[in-house]
């Protein structure tokens, strides 16, 4: 008989350089919220979950006033397109491509993000 594990950690990882970097819990994440990382290079990323449960990350500068603040943006969609909108300014950029939906000359970096889920201290093989 195997016993089921207490919990299990479900980490959110973002696609760098050709590797999977873990960057924070799943949950650490409130959905319709976001939170900002640091990355090894020093960049900060802004991670969402939505309500749906899926995890989104774009870079966390805001282009227009060159604040560090996405992360605290309001996430939403637009056409089926998931967005943040910056909390200063109010323009939307959309989660998977970083596009600007108010200004297509504009766009932030857009990251690759997975959930990986990993056993519990002490059950791995």
């Amino acid at each position: 008989m195997t016993l089921a594990p207490e919990h299990t950690t479900v980490r959110v990882e973002l696609l760098l350089g050709g590797r999977w970097l873990p960057v924070c819990d799943l949950a650490d994440l409130t959905p319709g919220r976001g939170v900002a990382a640091l990355l090894p290079d020093g960049a900060q990323v802004a991670v969402f979950l939505d309500r749906a449960g899926t995890a989104y990350a774009v870079g966390n500068q805001d282009p227009f006033t060159g604040a560090y603040v996405l992360s605290r943006g309001l996430i939403g969609s637009a056409a089926g397109r998931p967005f943040v909108a910056s909390p200063l300014l109010k323009q939307r950029f959309d989660l998977v491509t970083g596009q600007c939906l108010d200004d297509e000359t504009v766009t932030v970096p857009a990251y690759t993000v997975r959930t990986s889920g990993s056993e519990p201290a002490g059950l791995g093989g």
